[in-house]
């Protein structure tokens, strides 16, 4: 089986060791196999099934263990590390109600395809199946929303487990990976002659390169195109294809569109990117998508807030290619003309390989009619809004002023789930990938704080802002706690509109303006909170005071600052396409209410 270089590196880790047979604790084991496979951060909260393991991180000191205050949070941070940096996130937690607050965390990654190992403690081996003292199945409960688990039942299996893990976790088509540790199995000793070098698992062998048949047949289509359109995904930044595509990209001349989690795989600069599509996406974007004759999706599911509905997508008659490591997210939820499994970055290497030895070039006339086209929606501006009589803050100013600040700074964004996340990813323009870190497939409020810390602690030099509401924040707020304990200094600009906005939004458009549960009419004063947990806190009221007050946090570079932005409750998010309709039937502002 082919081993990725992160394997070989860790391969090396192991080597370097002592072969020499010695007998270990399991949770010794455990520790010595993080080790190997070069982890520097893990984020845990302890209990009584993984004391063991505890009592081993606290004899070395290579693994910086970050103590979080809710288990969620824990997976999150991890998650958000491994988004920004490409690596293996990694987490910790107890059994039973430690696994189960877990769970959230693990689903999002899943969602996402995010490379995590989520190790958790469980009962005694032999009291497995007695409903003892925060037992739970964990193997069942995280079956659904993991890409594989092991329950460790034989301390001797236990390097090679974690081995396994790792592997399954960073290749093919990336996910989480739970490894269930009872504590006896910690507790118990076996030889331990290091890690292993080489994986084996006859039932895992994901695809890498891509049939030379089927590139050739894309290449054929891509080439005779009149109105050709490339849409990508998380999937590009997920198999570090994004230096592929942009050679791809500015080879043919071709229009570009990425979804939510796809934003800084093609420079947001540069006029051949036409914007986010989907739901909230441009209208230049959108039309692009539903008129090209040819389409090449590359790392992307076609999924409901991308394509609306199916029907009305596939009523235009235009060919598709689909490029994709798994399988079976080709020809899910779309028909596709020419399907290539494959790693992205290998399918495109040998794409562009093909187009520099083809005699054949793109029909230069057709595609400038195609820009012409583009132009004459692009003309349109539907990101243009208004800014009232001054006298308000409006969301998307905020964002937009921090872009202006920070556009050529090394700054990370991470956001939570809801309108703030939309205007952040219209009003940012992400030029860099893996600059925008946050929920896309389940979109789970709460992650906003923990992806800010896990980045922080990953990239300590950069900047990392936290792009929430007053509904999300609060609910992983206390990880104020954690920033302040390891000194994760990250700016939070919380957009507070006083109400759950993207469903106030909703309720307005589909349900008559009944704004159920929808309001917040009891808010902490978060300056005090933000203050009480020994950051800085700012309240912001007047748009005049956006730009000093984020001047002034990015100044506190050694301290967490919460800017608590009081924004218009009134303000929508536009272009809208409504649940059951079509990509090119957008909602352009209040007056297409």
């Amino acid at each position: 089986m082919e081993i990725s270089k992160a394997e070989y590196s860790s391969a090396a880790a192991a080597a370097s060791q002592s072969h020499a047979s010695q007998e270990l604790m399991g949770s010794e084991i455990l520790v010595k196999s993080l080790q190997a496979e070069g982890v520097k951060q893990l984020w845990g909260y302890p209990g009584g099934a993984v004391l063991y393991i505890y009592d081993a991180l606290y004899k070395q000191d290579s693994i910086q263990h970050v103590l979080v205050r809710h288990e969620q949070a824990a997976v999150h941070a991890a998650d958000g590390f491994a988004r920004a940096t490409g690596e293996v996130g990694v987490a910790l937690v107890t059994s039973g109600p430690g696994l189960t607050n877990a769970v959230t965390g693990i689903a999002t990654a899943y969602t996402d395809s995010i490379p995590l190992v989520v190790i958790s403690g469980q009962t005694s081996t032999a009291y497995i199946g007695t409903d003892a003292f925060q037992e739970c199945d964990t193997v069942g409960i995280t079956r659904p929303i993991v890409k594989h688990n092991f329950l460790v039942k034989d301390v001797r299996e236990l390097a090679d487990t974690m081995k396994k893990a790792f592997h399954i976790a960073r290749t093919g088509r990336p996910g989480p990976v739970v490894v269930d540790i009872p504590k006896d199995v910690s507790f118990k000793k076996a030889l331990y002659a290091g890690y292993p070098d080489k994986v084996e698992m006859r039932s895992y062998n994901p695809v890498r390169k891509g049939h030379a048949g089927q590139i050739r047949k894309a290449l054929q289509l891509l080439l005779a195109a009149k109105r050709p359109y490339i849409y990508t995904g998380g999937g590009v930044l997920l198999g570090n294809a994004c230096n592929e595509l942009r050679t791809l990209v500015d080879m043919l001349g071709y229009p570009v569109t990425h979804t939510l989690l796809g934003l800084g795989a093609y420079p947001a600069s540069d006029r051949k990117f036409l914007g986010m599509l989907g739901m909230h996406g441009t209208i230049e974007a959108n039309n692009a998508m539903q008129n090209c004759d040819v389409l090449l999706a590359v790392g992307a599911r076609f999924d409901d807030r991308v394509i609306g509905n199916p029907k009305h997508f596939m009523s235009v008659e235009r060919k598709i290619i689909h490029i994709d490591i798994d399988p079976s997210s080709i020809s899910k939820r779309v028909k596709v003309d020419v399907p290539i499994v494959g790693d992205v970055k290998e399918v495109l290497t040998e794409l562009i390989s093909m187009i520099r030895e083809a005699s054949a070039r793109p029909d230069a006339a057709a595609l400038g009619q195609w820009w012409e086209t583009i132009e004459g929606w692009r003309s349109r501006d539907c990101l243009q809004y208004s800014r009232g009589d001054g006298s308000v803050i409006k969301p998307q100013y905020v964002v937009e002023t921090l872009w202006n600040m920070t556009r050529d700074a090394d700054a990370y964004i991470t956001s939570d789930v809801g309108q703030h996340q939309m205007w952040a990813a219209q009003y940012y323009r992400f030029d860099e990938p893996r600059r925008w870190i946050n929920s896309g497939g389940l979109g789970t409020m709460g992650v906003g704080l923990p992806y800010a810390m896990g980045i922080k602690l990953a990239k300590p030099e950069s900047e990392v802002f936290c792009i929430t509401g007053e509904g999300s924040i609060q609910m992983n707020i206390q990880e104020l706690a954690t920033c302040r304990q390891y000194n994760t200094p990250v700016k939070v600009v919380s957009l507070n509109n006083r109400y759950l906005g993207m469903v106030r939004q909703w309720q307005e458009i589909e349900y008559s303006g009944r704004y159920s549960s929808s309001y917040m009419d009891s808010l902490p004063n978060f300056v005090k909170l933000a203050e009480a947990y020994g950051h800085v806190g700012m309240l912001i009221e007047r748009p005049e005071d956006v730009e000093p007050a984020l001047r002034e946090a990015r100044k506190l570079k050694d301290r967490t600052v919460f800017m608590d932005f009081r924004t218009d409750p009134t303000e929508n998010v536009f272009p809208m396409v409504q649940a059951g309709r079509g990509i090119t039937e957008m909602l352009l502002g209040a007056d297409d209410l």
